[in-house]
């Protein structure tokens, strides 16, 4: 089941997240967020932008939110989009489903471009793969930008790369 998220959810959502901070370079971060810090991330972002969980028997099995591309105006048409499922879940269609109902509402907001920030390895390892931009290709994201050994974690340099999906048609 796919609902909107809420900050009550901070703590299942923090506990799939943790894992991805700790234990892979997927996320940037070196510090776990707190469950308060989660519940204001969470509340911020519901602010203006649509946050989803996909639940099965009451047990939040990921989430995947919105944000802004980036603060000008001009940019109001576009999102960044985020996406963690559990980590023994993959390949169960919670990514699809949480990024169909993403797409659904931001194209109710208007919003015609979609972008994803993607760790991206130098070299697959134990800790980063091209996973995460193998499903955006599957969804119809097309790589547009990569950084070169812009993040560093676990004592290795790893790339970012930006990946963009067009959800409505651009008019004058």
């Amino acid at each position: 089941m796919i609902r909107p998220a809420t900050p009550k959810d901070a703590t299942q959502i923090q506990n799939i997240y943790a894992y991805y901070v700790a234990n892979t370079a997927i996320t940037f971060e070196y510090e776990i967020p707190s469950v308060e810090e989660m519940e204001a991330r969470i509340t911020h972002t519901l602010d203006k932008y649509p946050y989803f969980v996909v639940e099965e028997d009451g047990v939040i099995k990921g989430y995947a939110y919105a944000g802004a591309f980036h603060e000008r105006a001009a940019y109001s048409h576009c999102a960044e989009l985020s996406i963690y499922l559990e980590k023994d879940e993959k390949g169960k269609g919670y990514g699809k489903a949480l990024y169909g109902a993403l797409e659904k509402a931001l194209g109710e907001m208007g919003i015609l471009n979609l972008y994803a920030c993607i760790g991206d390895p130098i070299i697959e390892d134990e800790y980063l793969t091209k996973d995460s931009e193998h499903f955006h290709a599957h969804l119809g994201f097309s790589k547009i930008g990569e950084f070169h050994k812009c993040g560093f974690k676990f004592h290795r340099w790893y790339n970012m790369i930006w990946m963009e999906k067009f959800i409505g048609k651009h008019i004058s």
